[in-house]
């Protein structure tokens, strides 16, 4: 990890003595320096500065693992104030990837959680999708002092990722509804020329160069009322909190689309409707506790009693699928649900870290039942969801992406 943090920061400073110059450079400060690390490297001014900040996170880890005497050994020491002097160095030094990569690694590596609840070190972070899933993690013992601070960091992240998804989004679902809608007696305008014409080149007439059109595929017009229904089943699982973060935000922009009425459901063992709070997914989130076990079955018997139109409607079970109710009847219900029209898709994660790790057999089992079991990268999500609504076949399983 320090190797990959110091390949991160090369434009932060190169090193003006050549190949083998700059080669030293970075061993120097992959190896943090000791006497045995061998590169005769010293540093200096920036360097030296990055290495110390390298060194308090990744240089020896916690107290007693056995480093030779010499080595640099990791600690930020128990208060605020140096860690948030040292957040301020990695901002400094290193780009902004890189710092959220060392963020999350001194949370989990030196456990800093518990810092986050002092509002000067929440202004003092680099916020991004993994720090607002320790937030929430954290949002039942979040002081008040705390909260609106908590809020306006999610807030930050929740409105980058909408300007990066939310306009794709809405044109890829706004265009699979329009194809699921088409009609044979299209006026003019409407007419699907693509699909019109290869409907129709056994009428090709070689002698005027054209195709006649007995049967003409047109578009339906755009539509002000509902034409499908979708809900989001949302494990809320400690591992899931990124999918999270990223399904609210999703949620709340197909919420925002008249066409589809969007439902978005929590749960672990119990199971919470946050369909109310979907014009802001900051509440949604705030709505969500990490942790706890996984009753996926009594999740999707809450989904299947609030569906009222199975042939306009598509589930998609964001889940590692880590079963604690019970097995069988969750099965059942994802079949009764595939016979009566309804489109299920399970998504093993909705993260750019791709696929957690997950119950294979689950996943097996639905892929027999023809629901795709799949991870899925958020860039990847409003593919998914026009095929879905497409009721196109998916070509994909547990074992590789979704292909729609």
């Amino acid at each position: 990890m320090a190797a990959a943090t110091v390949a991160g920061a090369d434009a932060a400073a190169a090193s003006p003595e050549g190949p083998d110059g700059e080669r030293l450079r970075r061993w120097r400060l992959v190896l943090g320096g000791g006497e045995g690390e061998g590169t005769g490297r010293a540093l200096a001014g920036r360097d030296a500065a990055m290495d110390a900040a390298l060194g308090a996170l990744y240089g020896g880890g916690p107290a007693g693992t056995g480093r030779r005497s010499g080595e640099r050994s990791a600690g930020l020491g128990g208060s605020a104030p140096s860690v948030a002097r040292w957040l301020g160095d990695i901002r400094e030094y290193f780009p902004s990837p890189v710092v959220q990569v060392m963020q999350r690694d001194a949370i989990d590596r030196l456990g800093l959680a518990s810092l986050l609840l002092e509002p000067e070190m929440l202004e003092a972070v680099e916020p991004d999708v993994h720090l607002v899933g320790t937030l929430l993690s954290l949002n039942k013992a979040m002081p008040e002092t705390t909260r609106e601070t908590a809020r306006a960091v999610v807030r930050r992240v929740v409105e980058q990722l909408e300007q990066r998804l939310a306009s794709r989004t809405r044109a890829t679902l706004t265009g699979a509804l329009d194809r699921s809608a088409r009609i044979s007696r299209p006026r003019h305008r409407d007419i699907d020329w693509d699909r019109t014409i290869r409907a129709n080149l056994k009428n090709y007439l070689p002698e005027h160069r054209t195709v006649v059109p007995e049967r003409l595929i047109g578009y339906g017009r755009a539509s002000r009322s509902v034409q499908k229904e979708v809900i989001l089943c949302i494990d809320q699982s400690g591992s899931m909190a990124a999918s999270v973060v990223y399904a609210s935000v999703f949620g709340a922009v197909l919420a925002s689309m008249r066409s589809i009425a969007t439902r978005l459901v929590v749960f672990d063992t119990s199971v919470v409707d946050l369909t109310d709070q979907l014009d802001d997914p900051v509440d949604v989130l705030f709505g969500t506790q990490l942790g706890g076990g996984t009753d996926i079955n009594r999740a999707l018997a809450y989904c299947q009693s609030r569906i009222t139109r199975p042939a306009d409607t598509v589930v998609v079970l964001i889940s590692d699928l880590y079963e604690g109710g019970i097995r069988d009847e969750m099965l059942k219900r994802v079949a009764a649900m595939k016979a009566s029209g309804v489109q299920f898709v399970a998504l093993l994660a909705l993260s750019d870290e791709g696929a957690p790790s997950y119950d294979r057999e689950h996943a097996a089992a639905l892929a027999a039942l023809g629901a795709p079991a799949f991870a899925c990268t958020p860039d990847l999500f409003p593919d998914v969801m026009a095929a879905a609504l497409e009721k196109k076949e998916m070509v994909g399983s547990h074992e590789s992406p979704a292909q729609p």
